[in-house]
């Protein structure tokens, strides 16, 4: 026997408030997929994150070593991640959280299999949107600081020429695991962006986001005189400017201070 049952029955009785329903809890919403060994990108989303503005995250399996094959073979699994993510709900905006991952499989078919599962909203990318914010800041020399290999350095080196951007020189972790990315402590890719950037370049472009790039942008450009961008922060930048939001956001280097 059950002793916390009650022989009587207990209606349902509906409130007698009056409301209207008010969208929900933010007023922009970003969705984003992430590879499943990614355990930077929500917290520095979240820590960069305006009022009013939340994120969504699905994930897609992730394949070690990071090679250009490796991420080639998890194209076909974008639908299905982005399907997932608030189906049949107003979404502004999708973020596919992988630089080399874009780079292995071009934007366009990045954008074609998350359409797949997710027709109805922009699709941005870090490594596109790295672009786009270069041309916003008039940088058109870089210098490029990755946790890459050889071999996916030398495809990001190509895509960013292609799209007009002049890569002076690399500078590399040289990680093959892709889950030790976000092991690499901050003050350690602070050293290395102020080793890797030559006087001559016009910013500093710092790839992967995995990796824990965006605490240390304000006092790289304090240190160099010039923008320093990183894959997650020009992700995001974008993916505020697709969703509608036009404020800034401080902390978190020139790109983001200025009004979007």
């Amino acid at each position: 026997m059950n002793i916390f049952s009650n022989p009587v029955e207990i209606p349902t009785q509906k409130v007698n408030v009056q409301y209207k329903f008010d969208g929900g809890p933010a007023r922009y919403r970003i969705g984003l997929i992430a590879l499943s060994t990614d355990v930077a990108t929500e917290r520095d989303f979240h820590n960069m994150l305006p009022e009013d503005v939340m994120f969504y995250t699905s994930r897609i399996m992730a394949i070690d070593p990071v090679t250009i094959e490796n991420h080639r073979a998890t194209g076909p699994h974008l639908a299905e991640a982005a399907r997932r993510i608030l189906p049949g709900m107003r979404l502004d905006v999708i973020g596919y959280c992988c630089t080399s991952g874009t780079v292995a499989l071009g934007y366009d078919e990045v954008a074609s299999q998350i359409r797949k599962g997710r027709s109805d909203v922009p699709i941005v990318t870090p490594i596109t949107s790295a672009i786009t914010a270069m041309e916003r800041l008039g940088v058109k020399k870089i210098s490029l600081l990755t946790p890459y290999v050889d071999s996916v350095n030398q495809a990001m080196r190509e895509f960013l020429e292609d799209h007009g951007i002049v890569v002076l020189n690399i500078g590399s972790f040289c990680i093959e695991n892709g889950t030790l990315s976000a092991e690499l402590p901050p003050d350690a890719i602070l050293e290395a962006a102020l080793e890797v950037c030559r006087p001559e370049a016009d910013g500093l472009f710092i790839a992967c986001a995995a990796i824990r790039a965006v605490e240390i942008l304000e006092r790289a450009e304090q240190s160099l005189g010039k923008p320093v961008l990183s894959a997650i922060q020009t992700l995001f930048w974008q993916c505020l400017r697709e969703s509608g939001y036009t404020g800034s956001v401080q902390n978190y280097g020139r790109l983001l201070r200025e009004k979007l």
